[in-house]
């Protein structure tokens, strides 16, 4: 006790011994070359495999036998893509009024469904909807609030593609009709229901982005395709997309302001890609009888899934975190292969410190490796993506800096990690194994469709491979019908969820090392 009291107080203590210790473990990582040129190899894998992607896919179109370019998709008023596919019928209006309607029946067709496949059954698919609209104009994508009756899921009040807001529960019957109404009073619309025409329950307002004083007002009926997912006996899930289509009768149609007097009929959105059954037995349409109207209609009034994700340029990262998980091991591991670490500790006996300096550098390290890479390979790859025809799901430059930064991320959670099981295991071998057990592995299993698909989700909510979550740019929507799984790119936790779960283990693993120093002889 006489030698060691004197010894420590000699030691540089608080933020200098910090930083110190900081520039000491710097040093020993900048000055090996190998360490080196393999965090630089991290960062090219990532780029360039995420190139390569980019240049190996192209994406045309043909008329008979010309090649051309493919059409554009769509663009909600947010930037985002679209589906805005309906059938409206409607009429101009200007400035404020409201539009009113009772719906007496909804029905629809659903196109040879399992298990036979080989007849068309009565039915609504769940995301079917009927109801009233205002809308900027008939152009796919323009800005609109709706109030929709569905075919599962009651009466909504949605806006804008990606805006959803529940009403009552229930369906329709002639002896149950649903009331429905829309009110604009500049640039706030509101939607009401009511089960008698008198006694009404609003359900939300909305702010579309951009409605001109002069808008469309109407009846529209849509319904997207019939989804089944089967368990695939090898792994994954078989999706199959049937088409489908809705018909609503409409009552009591009354449109309130200066709004013009003749019903016109709009498509909206169709491509002249029609089915068979829409050809030569029910096509999409308006039909009149007295005060009776009758629409028809299918499609989709939702956010789009079809297109190549930002993300997909970063297959590079999975090689990329390998390399990051074997610098950060052997970071610690060499001083125990060599003896060294004996000398680390005797110039700094705080353990705890040593140890959280090397997780802090490796960690920089591979945070300034991840944002380079990341920085580099989606707006490179994207852009030869685009030249090659393909569509490439826009997202907001806040998204796109949130997938870049979540490499960066991704790489300094990882390698934090990695330095705690270095420091864990004292063997390059065992630690480097357990990193990509704990990391890659569970993602590989899960992205790569053999396992179900819960066991998937579960997956990527428990383990570290969770946090790959942070590089999903397209959000899943309640109210659109898809198959969201990790294989499609979505993921059981938000995104900065997830990545709390990867630096939870990171945390975990580097508290239980700092335990282990401290207890043990180095």
């Amino acid at each position: 006790m006489t030698v060691t009291a004197p010894y420590r107080s000699a030691l540089p203590a608080g933020r200098d011994g910090i930083t110190r210790t900081l520039r000491a473990e710097w040093t020993k990582f900048r000055t090996v070359r190998g360490w080196m040129i393999t965090t630089v190899a991290a960062a090219l894998v990532t780029m360039l495999l995420g190139l390569l992607f980019a240049v190996g896919s192209r994406t045309s179109c043909s008329v008979g036998p010309v090649e051309v370019a493919c059409p554009a998709v769509p663009l909600g008023p947010g930037g985002e893509a679209v589906q805005d596919r309906f059938f409206f019928a409607n009429q101009t209006l200007t400035g404020d009024g409201s539009i009113t309607a009772r719906v007496t029946s909804m029905t629809g067709v659903i196109t040879y469904p399992p298990p036979d496949h080989d007849k068309l059954v009565s039915g609504l698919v769940p995301w079917a909807k009927a109801g009233i609209m205002i809308k900027a104009s008939a152009a796919p994508g323009s800005s609109y609030a709706a109030v929709t009756l569905t075919g599962r899921h009651g009466v909504r009040m949605q806006d804008d593609f990606t805006h959803d807001t529940a009403g009552r529960p229930g369906g329709v019957t002639a002896a149950a009709p649903r009331w429905l109404r829309l009110t604009r009073s500049g640039g706030t619309l509101t939607g009401y229901e009511s089960p008698d025409g008198t006694r009404w329950t609003e359900i939300g307002t909305a702010r579309p982005a951009a409605l001109p004083a002069t808008v469309r007002a109407g009846l529209f009926v849509t319904s997207p395709s019939d989804m089944t997912v089967k368990a695939n006996t090898m792994g994954g899930s078989i999706v199959q997309a049937r088409f489908t289509q809705a018909s609503a009768v409409f009552d009591r149609v009354e449109v309130r302001g200066r709004a013009s007097g003749a019903w016109r009929g709009d498509d909206v959105g169709d491509d002249g890609g029609k089915t068979d059954w829409e050809r030569y037995h029910r096509p999409s349409g308006l039909l009149q009888a007295g005060g009776t109207l009758t629409v028809t209609g299918s499609g989709d009034i939702a956010p789009s899934r079809d297109g190549v994700r930002v993300e997909s340029t970063l297959t590079g990262v999975v090689l990329g975190l390998i390399l990051v998980i074997v610098v950060a091991v052997m970071f610690v591991t060499a001083e125990y292969r060599r003896g060294l670490i004996r000398t680390t500790l005797l110039a700094e006996p705080r353990r705890g410190r040593v140890l959280a300096a090397k997780a802090a550098v490796a960690g920089a390290v591979a945070f300034v490796t991840g944002l380079t890479a990341g920085a580099v390979a989606v707006p490179l790859s994207v852009a030869v993506l685009r030249a090659g025809g393909n569509h490439v799901l826009p997202v907001s430059p806040l998204t796109e800096v949130r997938v870049v930064a979540g490499v960066a991320a991704l790489f300094a959670a990882t390698a934090v990690l990695a330095v705690a099981l270095g420091a864990l295991y004292r063997r390059s071998v065992a630690a480097v194994t357990t990193g990509i057990v704990l990391l890659v592995v569970p993602y590989v299993i899960a992205t790569a469709s053999v396992l179900p698909d819960a066991a998937s989700e579960w997956l990527t909510r428990l383990s570290p491979a969770a946090g790959f979550a942070i590089l999903q740019s397209i959000p899943e929507y309640a109210h659109v019908t898809g198959h969201y799984t990790p294989s499609d790119g979505y993921y059981p936790l938000a995104p900065w969820a997830g990545m709390a779960v990867l630096c939870l283990y990171a945390a975990l693993a580097l508290g239980l090392a700092v335990t282990r120093l401290r207890r043990r002889d180095a």
